[in-house]
């Protein structure tokens, strides 16, 4: 086993993370570095200065994923948080299931599982599409240019996402700046621990409604009812599973709706065949999830015992960031890794994560960017970018990656 000599020259500076992207369809150029020369190898957290390692080979990441000595608590000293949380508020905080682990992690995802079914999506699936036709229709009425991200991409999730847990529209804005608060590197400890402890509060009030006058129609208002029979999950975890939804179902949706868009812009030709043959979009989704990698460095780690990755010890304690970005872009498992390709067999990517944390959503994401990328391409044949790509801004202070706007015309 070789362990790193932390002493030496290269190991004195290690390098500051998040790295800077240059462009939002590329991770940062030190992840080819990363994965040819030190696959495993220390970075400095910008957030806290504390150093972690940074996992960059899809191999070493699935093994990092699926090894059952690693832990995804966030409380535990070690692990690489990016977000500048309060630590009173942190450890009062009730786990989300992103950061359990077994066996009770299990017990809890079963009870999100059933809400992602098949059945639950072809349910759903109507109202989805009415949701984003109406606002094609605002869009057209409207007429170029329109910033996407405003007329459809942030609507879209946060309605879609309303309606699967039963709560009012008029709430979306505060779930969109909770959402974006908690994925920025940028914000103050405080801000962070205000937007939690405010979600916290109105969900509480959420599920005591359910509790109170039982629903079956929305998310919230089945687990409650299942638990009030069968006792597996307490009010405060219920709470804590639902903070977990709207943590994930709007920057990533959000975000996939509008670099995958401008993505497909860039690449006319795949787009021409795919508007041509709406049965290609499944696979182009799959591509543009692995080609985006929107959620990077979301599944960190922290070892619970001596590990080794890559020939490298990592001991006990000590954080592990996997790069999912950089793992999607293995030559070694995709052949022009940099290259979209709409047509590629798709491997085993990494953008849910692996494993037992796999996205539970998954099946959501997959049935709302089908309905948003066939029904745009379809009702504004001549979609284009109103500005050059390269003037498109941005999100660089951020853990889910994405656009502040992406201006069109037709």
């Amino acid at each position: 086993m070789t362990e790193i000599d932390t002493t030496s020259p290269l190991r004195q500076d290690p390098p500051q993370f998040p790295m800077e992207r240059k462009c939002p369809f590329q991770p940062p150029a030190e992840y080819a570095v990363l994965r040819a020369e030190e696959p495993v190898s220390k970075v400095t957290l910008a957030v806290s200065g504390k150093e972690m390692w940074a996992v960059s080979r899809q191999e070493h990441v699935r093994q990092v994923l699926t090894d059952p000595t690693v832990s995804s608590n966030f409380k535990h000293p070690g692990y690489p948080l990016q977000v500048p949380v309060p630590d009173d508020i942190l450890q009062a905080m009730e786990l989300p299931l992103v950061a359990m682990d077994p066996p009770v992690h299990g017990r809890h995802r079963k009870e999100i599982i059933p809400e992602f079914t098949l059945k639950r999506m072809q349910a759903l699936t109507p109202r989805i599409q009415k949701i984003v036709d109406e606002h094609i229709d605002a869009i057209l009425a409207k007429g170029g240019p329109v910033d996407l991200l405003t007329e459809l991409a942030i609507p879209v999730p946060s309605l879609v996402l309303c309606e699967l847990l039963g709560v009012p529209p008029e709430d979306i804005p505060g779930f969109r700046d909770f959402a974006e608060v908690t994925v920025r590197s940028d914000v103050t400890p405080q801000e962070v621990g205000m937007a939690i402890h405010q979600m916290d509060v109105y969900l509480d009030k959420l599920v005591t409604s359910k509790e109170e006058t039982p629903t079956e129609d929305d998310l919230v208002g089945r687990v409650v009812s299942r638990n009030a029979e069968e006792g597996n999950l307490n009010h405060k975890e219920i709470v804590a599973l639902a903070r977990m939804l709207i943590s994930g179902g709007f920057d990533t949706l959000t975000n996939m709706i509008v670099l995958g868009v401008a993505a497909l812009l860039e690449h006319p030709e795949q787009l021409a065949q795919m508007k041509a043959d709406p049965d290609l979009t499944r696979n182009a989704i799959e591509e543009l999830l692995r080609f985006l990698s929107i959620a990077d460095s979301a599944p960190s780690r922290v070892a619970t015992q001596d590990m080794e990755v890559g020939g490298v010890k990592i001991k006990a304690g000590e954080g592990i960031i996997n790069l999912t970005a950089s793992a999607n872009r293995d030559e070694s498992v995709f052949e022009n890794a940099d290259q979209l390709d709409i047509f590629r067999e798709i491997g085993l990517h990494s953008a849910f994560g692996h494993g037992v944390h796999q996205c539970p959503g998954a099946s959501l994401v997959r049935v709302e960017l089908k309905i948003v990328y066939d029904t745009l391409f379809a009702r504004i044949p001549g979609l284009r970018l109103a500005v050059p790509v390269e003037e498109l801004p941005f999100k660089r202070a951020t853990l889910i990656q994405g656009l502040d706007a992406l201006p069109v015309t037709w």
